[in-house]
This record gives C-alpha cells, structure tokens and sequence, in this order.
C-alpha cells in the first residue's frame, strides 16, 4: 500500500512538472506571438554593439560586386542608420541579408515586381508572416561572428578522415574476444585502447569545439528551410522551390548530428546517470567525432547549397522587414518605376529608354521627424545654391536615399518616383585621410575621380552627388577646377551621367548654365532670427546670410559693417580691399 501512495505521488508530481513547463512554454510563445504581430509596422528600437555590426556585413562582404554601393556613398548618406530604422530582423540570417540588400543598387524590373509580390502577399496573410517570423525567432543570430566567418575557417581544419577512428573500433572485440583464452592480455588490450581513445579525444574535440557552433545553425537552418518550403503560401513558390531543392542537397549532413550537438560537459555535471554513460561511451567510441568528421565533408561539398538557403531565408526575412518599414512610414511611400520600362504613347510592344532623366515628386528624407517634401524634375544636371543652413545638403541626401531605396528594396520616400535605373556615386561628407597620409583636397578629387571612371566603364547611367564641391582648395582654383570638371560630366561617356550638386560659389550658376539647370533654397531674417522653408525653388539664389549670421550671433558691428563693405567692394570691382578699423595693438 505504502509503495502504490509512493508511486502515485511521484507520478503527480511528474504530472504536475509536466503541465507546469506546458504552460510556461505556451505562455512564452503567447507574448513571443503578441510582441512580434505588434511590432509590425513599427520602428524597431536596439542596442547594436561595435561587435554586432562588426557582423552584420558578413553576407555582403561574401558576395561583393562592382555594381554595389560603395563605401564613400554609404558612409556619406549615412545608411548605417536607414539600415537600423528597417531592421527588424529576428535572426542574424535576415540582419545580414537586409543590409546586402541595401547595398546592390542592381534591382531589376523583373526582380522589382517579383520583390513587390512577395511583400504585398505577406503584407496581407498575416498568419503565414507571423508563421514566418516565429521561424526565424527560432533560427535566431549566430552570436558574435557571422555564420560566413565560421564556414571561411573550415579550411583551416583539412582534411578529416575516419580510418584511424574505424581501426581503433575495431580493436575492442579483438580485446574482447581474447578474454576467453588470455584474461589477462585482453583485458589489458581493452584498458590501452580506451585509454589511448579518451587521451586522443579531448585533443580532437578541442580542435573542433568552435567550429560546433557553425554546424549547429546550419542544420537548424535546413530544417526551417524545410518546414517554410512546405507552407502553403502561392506568392512564394519561387523560393519554396530553391528551399526545397537545397534542403534536399543537405539531408545527409544531419545524419546523426545528436551527438555532435549534445552538451557532453554539461551533461556530466548535470549529474543524469544516462547523460554520463554517453559521454564516456563517446570518449571511447569517438562516435560524435566520427559524425563530425561526416558532416564537415557533407558541408564542404554543398557550401553552394547552404548559401542558397541563406540568401532565400534571408530573402524572405527581408521582405517582412521592408512590408513592415513600408507601414511604419507616416508621411507615406511610393513604388518607383523605372523609365527603362515606360509605355510609350504606341503602347506596350515599345519602351522608351530614358538615360538621363529623374521625376520626383513630393519627396522627403526618411530619418527626419518631421520632413519638408520637395519635387524636381531633372533632364540634366541640378546646382543647387543657397545660404547656409538652407537645406541643400539635406536635399541631395534625399533625393540619392530615394534612389538608393528604389534600386534596392522598391520602395520611395516620396509620392512619385521615376527614373532610369542607375548606379549610385556621392562626394558629400569627405574627411582627411590621416593614416594615409593625404589632405582632404587629395582625397576629395579622387571621389571625383571615381565617378568619372565609373562612367567609362559601366553599362548604366550615374546618378552622382557633389556637396561644395573642391572645397579643400582656394577660391580661384576652386571654380576653375570645379567648372571643368561637372562639364566633363557631360561629355562623351560611355554612360550617360546625372549629377546633382551644392555649391556657395555663385560664379557656378553662370559658367555651368549651358549644363546645369539652377535651383536654390533661400531663408528669411525676421527680428535678429533666420528662419528656414527648405523649400525647393527654382534658379540660383540672391541673398547670402554669412554675414549676417554674425550679428545674430552677437559679433561687433564694426567687424559685421567692414566684411559687408569688403564683400560689396568685391562684387562690383572684383577686387578684395582690406577694411580699415581699429585694431588692437598687443606687446
């Protein structure tokens, strides 16, 4: 009787774990399912560690291309933060991904339109998106190093044959059946095997340990890559298929992965009788290394395979990030189209390519709260001039973002978009190059030249940006240079280039009229306070504030009246005349 209450309680105690760890567990997935569905459309708020975005161009730095954005352009427009307002990634795979994407500027028509399918579709069928991200949630991030960090040091560890560990198996019923005839013999055979197997482990697993790491998210890719591929989603089908096929490829490298993924020292110390008898049986056996050395040659002979899955997982991650960004827009978005792709008047049989031109309507900067949208229509090149403050660099920042987001994630910051498909150079916010040793000016023309090789070598029109440009030089050389320069951006290239630039050198508007159309921002002085429209105007500008800004700024008079009679002086001779004044003579 005393034994069946025993029994009993144990049983509902076990009961009572049981249903305890149930319901944690669903009430986890509960909140995880709530805090995902409501996070869509939002921003997402994160810490990002130098070690984390030290990892995230892991994907992109795998699949480098020349068409790509570079690094001027990128650092210039800051995208690392255009980058983390999108990101809303639940796993390393998609982060990494989203930014590869934000970087390749060669968005096709057809990629565009296919791109646009897959994000309306998970858009609008909320329980296979949801479905989706609770995939990726499980997938999770690798951790400190990308996955393609881990797979480019599988060199380091050759070739791994088993015929050694095959030999050694083999010895243990050798030993066993000498028992019979010489105890003593066999079992000393069987104490030396052992012992030279466990010394011979702990070498090996040490070898292999952090490699464990990069096999784990790989099989735990394969097998949310197979479940996504059998989701009922029509839209999708295109990447279901490449999952399907991949996974396929990679079936053998999970066979039995159990004891390569098991935490053996974890085990011992968990103090499990069971866990401790696999663990010693696989220090003598050395099956999981065995395993290990399987599947090592199972994923050097598909790496092809794996990055097929990552790129298509990371695809699909990327497209709920951009549907959700998208919604997340209050100002609003457009989708771009192409000019490459535009109807003629004949209709559908014909296209009409148009290198070298930018529709833009109602166009706004998608880091700035509360943003003043402009629209310009450009056939050639833009000068913008205006005062200081005015707006003119956040104006070119934003039209090259909209560009940039068109030709990348088919979305625009603005009400219309239209242009030729383009590749994507900015000269904006240049630094002196210290550790290289060269001046700013130096490293400012070869930005410049940048784009005008680009020009003689590529297929497709340059859409360029220039703020001040050649600043880092005097003024007389300055306009010459510059002059000659954005007109040698309308000669004969091989592509065409569109070119939108900054300038405070007036002179500009005059020598460049022949190429450049003027457009100016302006501001007003009301009461000893400069206010800003930012608003896009056309022709060059008529006022400059430099000087006045020092008297708002609380600088003396006489300094404030002699700059302004120099500058007079300048602009009707052509002549600079020192001002007389007072000056402070000091011993």
């Amino acid at each position: 009787m005393e034994y069946l209450v025993l029994i009993t309680a144990l049983f509902l105690f076990v009961v009572a774990v049981f249903v305890r760890e149930t319901w944690i567990a669903g009430k986890e997935r509960r909140n995880l399912i709530k805090t995902i569905a409501e996070s869509y459309g939002h921003v997402c708020e994160r810490e990002y560690t130098p070690e984390r975005f030290a990892r995230i161009p892991g994907f992109y730095k795998r699949h480098r291309r020349e068409t790509q954005l570079d690094d001027i352009t990128w650092n210039d427009l800051d995208m690392d933060a255009v980058f983390r307002a999108i990101n809303s990634s639940l796993s390393s795979i998609g982060e990494e991904y989203l930014y590869y994407r934000l970087r390749c500027t060669d968005l096709t028509q057809e990629e565009g339109d296919h791109l646009e399918c897959v994000m309306e579709y998970l858009d609008t069928h909320s329980e296979q998106r949801l479905a989706l991200q609770l995939f990726m949630n499980k997938l999770g991030y690798t951790g400190k190093y990308s996955l393609y960090e881990y797979l480019d040091q599988l060199d380091y560890l050759g070739e791994r044959s088993n015929r050694l560990n095959i030999l050694m198996l083999a010895l243990y019923p050798l030993c066993i059946a000498l028992i019979p005839f010489s105890m003593g013999i066999g079992l000393a055979g069987l104490a030396m095997v052992m012992v030279f197997q466990i010394l011979r482990y702990f070498k090996e697993k040490g070898e292999i340990e952090a490699y464990i790491t990069s096999f784990v998210y790989v099989v735990r890719l394969i097998n949310i890559a197979g479940e996504i591929s059998r989701m009922d989603m029509p839209a999708l089908e295109r990447e279901q298929e490449i999952l399907r096929k991949n996974c396929s490829a990679l079936q053998k490298m999970k066979t039995g992965s159990y004891w390569v993924f098991s935490q053996n020292r974890a085990n011992i110390s968990s103090g499990n009788p069971l866990d401790v008898i696999l663990d010693y049986l696989r220090m003598i056996s050395h099956f999981d290394l065995m395993v290990f050395n399987h599947m090592l040659r199972q994923l050097n002979g598909h790496l092809k395979n794996v990055d097929a899955l990552i790129e298509t997982v990371g695809y699909l991650e990327t497209a709920i990030m951009v549907a959700s960004y998208r919604k997340s827009l209050k100002e609003g978005y457009c989708v771009p189209q192409f000019s490459e792709c535009r109807e003629t008047e004949e209709g559908c049989r014909k296209r009409e390519p148009d290198k070298r031109k930018m529709i833009l309507e109602s166009a706004y900067h998608p880091l700035i709260s509360k943003p003043v949208k402009n629209s310009i229509t450009a056939t050639r090149g833009v000068l913008l001039t205006g005062s200081n403050a005015s707006g003119k660099s956040t104006f070119l920042k934003t039209v090259a973002l909209n560009a940039i987001l068109a030709q990348t994630i088919h979305t625009c910051c603005a009400k219309c978009y239209e242009a030729p498909l383009m590749r994507i150079y900015s000269s904006m916010a240049l630094r002196d190059d210290i550790s290289g040793g060269e001046s700013y000016y130096i490293v400012e023309i070869k930005a410049l030249k940048r784009i005008l090789d680009a020009a003689d070598q590529g297929d497709r029109p340059i859409l360029c940006f220039v703020d001040e440009v050649l600043r880092g030089t005097n003024t007389v050389e300055r306009i010459a240079a510059a002059t000659q320069i954005l007109k040698s951006f309308y000669s004969d290239k091989k592509s065409p280039i569109l070119c939108f630039a900054a300038t405070h050198d007036i002179e500009l508007t005059q020598l460049l009229e022949e190429y450049y159309d003027n457009y100016h921002f302006s501001e007003e002085i009301v009461e000893d306070d400069i206010r800003f429209n930012y608003l896009l105007k056309p022709g060059k500008a008529d006022s400059r504030n430099a000087i006045r800004l020092l008297g708002i700024m609380g600088y003396d008079e006489a300094i404030i009246r002699r700059a302004t009679q120099a500058a007079q002086i300048f602009l009707e001779t052509g002549r600079w005349e020192v001002q007389p004044g007072n000056e402070t003579k000091r011993n």
